[in-house]
C-alpha cells in the first residue's frame, strides 16, 4: 500500500515542493513505497519550480478516505447470458466463490448470480416431474458438456425447451410414455438399445443420446436423418449422461437482475450504511460508465484498510487534506506550532523545528544521510527555502537555512540570486488568478480562543495591482468566510521589494482597535516589516482575539 507524502491544503511551494523531496529521500532510504501528493493544483509559481527542476507534480489527492476502488477485488470472475450451469458452476468452483457478476459483451453489469440460485436450476421444481426434466438450453451445448460427437446434427445452435426422457424401461412402456410428450420436445437418452432408438426415432424426437461409448447403427442413422432426428454420442454412462444434460441448461433464468451495484469512487463508509440490510452476496463495483470494475462483499467493508500518511509544511488536522483524520498518520516535518487534534494510536516521527522552510529540515536529512540529491530534487528544495523565507529575508530565516541554502546552490547548478528573482517575478496571483482564486491560495485555517478563521497569503512585488482589486478581492475574502462558516476571512499581501505587507479582512470587529497598525480603508491595514504569517501575522492575530475574549 502506498504512503503518501501530503502538504497542507491549498498548497504553496514549500508545502510541494518539500512533499516532492521528502518522498525521494523516503524511497532512497526506508519506505519505497512513498509518493508526493497534494490536495490542490500548484500555483503559477510553483509550476515554474518544477519546469525548472523537471520535475513531475506530485499527485492530486482530495480525499484520503478509502474508496471502494482502494479495496475491491479487481478483474473479478464474471459469466454472460447464454452460457450453462456446467461452465459456470465449475468456474466459481475453481476460483471458490459464491455469486459471480453477470456482464455483458460490454462488460457492463447486468445481473449477478448466487451459488444459490445457480443450484436451483438443477433441483427447483421437483415436485412436478415434466418440470424436474426440463432443460433449456441447445443440442450443441449438450454435445459440449458431454465431450460428444454429433453422428448427425441438426440445427446445433437453436435454443430448446427440451425434455429428457431416458429409456431404461420396457421397450413397450417406453413407447407408451413417449407417446404423452410433443416429440419435437423430447431429448432421448439411452443406451445400445435398438429396440428404444427405434421407435424413438420414428416418433420424430428432437434428439436422441445413445451413452456408454456406443454409437448408433448405419440404418438407423439413415433413418434419423430422415426424420429429422439429431444423434450424439456420449462417452458417458446412462446416469452420468442424464445429470450432463441437465447441467447444460442455460443460467439466464436464474440470473438476478434486481441486483445492487456500487460506484468505484463511493467512499466504504457510504458504502458500508446502503448494504448492511442487505442480502446479496456480492456487489458489482462500476466506474462512471457503468462498465464492471471489481466486486466487493459486506466482510470487504467491515474493517478496511486505513490510508497511510506522511504530513510536512503542517501538522494541524484542519489544515490537512480531507479524510486525514481516519488515516494512518505515520511521521510529521514541519515548522509551524503544534496545534489542533492531531492524534496516534502509536508513537510516530514527529520533526517540528523553528526554521523558515519545511524544505529545510528535508534537505538537513538528506545531509545528514550521507545522499546528495539530484539536482532537480535540490532546486525543488532551494525553492521552498526562498518562497518561505523571501530568499532569507523574512524574520522567520534561522542559521539552518542560510546553511542549508548554501549547500544546496552547490547542487542545483544555476545561480539562485538570479533564480530568486525570477521565481518572485512569476506568477502574480493578483494578475494571473480570479478573487476567489486569489483568497484560495495558501490559505490556511485556523481555531484561537474559539474563533475560527482563515488567513491567505500571496507574495507580490508591489501593491499596484491589489489597489486596481482590493474591493473584488473584499467581496471575495467574505464568500469564502461564510462558505467555511468562518467568523472571519484575511489575506495577506506580502511584497517583497519593500518586505511589507497589507492586511485585508472579510470582517472586523471592535476588537480590531487594538492592532496597533495604520487603517488605510474599510478591513484593510498596512503592516510594515511584516511577511510572516506564522511568526508575525497569527501571534498578533491570536492576542487580538484574546484580548477581546477578555474584555
Amino acid at each position: 500500500m502506498s504512503i503518501l507524502v501530503f502538504g497542507h491544503r491549498n498548497p504553496d511551494t514549500d508545502a510541494i515542493c518539500s512533499a516532492l523531496a521528502y518522498a525521494d529521500y523516503l524511497q532512497q532510504t526506508h519506505r519505497p513505497e512513498a509518493i508526493a501528493a497534494c490536495c490542490g493544483t500548484p500555483n503559477k509559481r510553483t509550476e515554474y519550480v518544477l519546469k525548472r527542476a523537471r520535475i513531475a507534480p506530485p499527485r492530486i489527492v482530495m480525499d484520503v478516505r478509502p474508496e471502494l476502488s482502494d479495496l475491491c477485488q479487481r478483474d473479478p470472475i464474471t459469466a454472460s447470458y447464454g452460457e450453462v450451469f456446467y461452465e459456470v458452476y465449475q468456474r466459481m468452483k475453481d476460483h471458490d466463490i459464491r455469486a459471480i457478476p453477470i456482464v455483458d459483451s460490454q462488460s457492463n453489469v447486468v445481473g449477478v448470480l448466487s451459488l444459490l440460485q445457480l443450484m436451483d436450476l438443477i433441483f427447483r421444481d421437483d415436485a412436478d416431474p415434466l418440470l424436474t426434466r426440463t432443460v433449456k438450453t441447445s443440442l450443441g451445448k449438450v454435445c459440449e458438456i458431454l465431450a460428444g460427437t454429433f453422428q448427425h446434427s441438426l440445427r446445433p445452435n437453436q435454443t430448446d425447451e427440451l425434455l429428457v426422457m431416458v429409456g431404461a424401461m420396457s421397450a413397450g412402456g417406453f413407447t407408451e410414455r413417449m407417446q404423452r410428450f410433443p416429440a419435437e420436445r423430447l431429448i432421448v437418452v439411452s443406451g445400445d438399445r435398438p429396440t428404444i432408438q427405434l421407435p424413438a426415432i420414428e416418433h420424430g424426437v428432437r434428439a436422441i443420446v445413445v451413452t456408454g461409448g456406443y454409437s448408433l447403427s448405419s440404418g438407423l442413422v439413415e433413418l434419423a436423418k430422415s426424420r429429422g432426428v439429431a444423434v450424439i454420442q456420449s462417452p458417458y454412462d446412462t446416469a452420468t449422461t442424464t445429470m450432463r444434460i441437465k447441467s447444460s441448461q442455460f443460467i439466464d433464468s436464474a440470473i438476478d437482475e434486481s441486483f445492487v451495484s456500487l460506484p468505484a469512487k463511493m467512499p466504504v463508509d457510504e458504502a458500508r450504511s446502503k448494504v448492511e440490510k442487505l442480502n446479496e452476496s456480492i456487489f458489482p463495483v462500476v466506474n462512471d460508465a457503468g462498465i464492471l470494475f471489481g466486486v466487493i462483499s459486506k466482510s470487504d467493508l467491515v474493517n478496511p484498510p486505513k490510508a497511510k500518511l506522511i504530513l510536512v509544511d503542517h501538522n494541524e488536522l484542519s489544515q490537512a487534506v480531507n479524510g486525514a483524520e481516519d488515516a494512518e498518520i505515520l511521521e510529521v516535518l514541519d515548522h509551524h506550532r503544534i496545534g489542533g487534534s492531531l492524534k496516534s494510536t502509536q508513537p510516530i516521527r514527529f520533526i517540528n523545528e523553528p526554521v523558515g522552510s519545511t524544505c529545510t529540515l528535508v534537505a538537513r536529512q538528506f545531509r545528514a544521510s550521507g545522499i546528495t540529491p539530484k539536482p532537480g530534487i535540490a532546486l525543488c528544495m532551494a525553492s521552498g527555502i526562498i518562497s518561505d523565507t523571501l530568499y532569507l529575508r523574512s524574520p522567520t530565516t534561522t542559521d539552518t537555512d542560510r546553511e542549508i541554502l548554501k549547500w544546496l546552490e552547490g547542487l542545483c547548478e544555476i545561480d539562485l540570486e538570479q533564480y530568486a528573482k525570477e521565481f518572485f517575478e512569476i506568477g502574480s496571483a493578483l494578475r494571473n488568478c480570479t478573487p476567489a482564486e486569489v483568497v484560495r491560495e495558501d490559505c490556511k485555517e485556523f481555531s484561537e480562543h474559539g474563533v475560527r478563521f482563515s488567513i491567505s497569503q500571496i507574495e507580490e512585488t508591489g501593491f499596484d495591482l491589489f489597489w486596481d482589486r482590493k474591493e473584488d478581492l473584499r467581496t471575495a475574502l467574505e464568500q469564502l468566510a461564510t462558505k467555511n462558516g468562518l467568523q472571519f476571512s484575511a489575506l495577506l499581501v506580502t511584497d517583497v521589494v519593500s518586505n511589507g505587507s497589507l492586511l485585508l479582512l472579510s470582517h472586523e470587529s471592535e476588537a480590531w482597535d487594538e492592532i496597533n497598525y495604520p487603517c488605510l480603508d474599510r478591513s484593510l491595514y498596512s503592516l510594515p516589516d511584516v511577511v510572516s504569517r506564522k511568526k508575525q501575522l497569527l501571534p498578533l492575530v491570536s492576542q487580538i482575539l484574546a484580548a477581546s475574549k477578555n474584555a
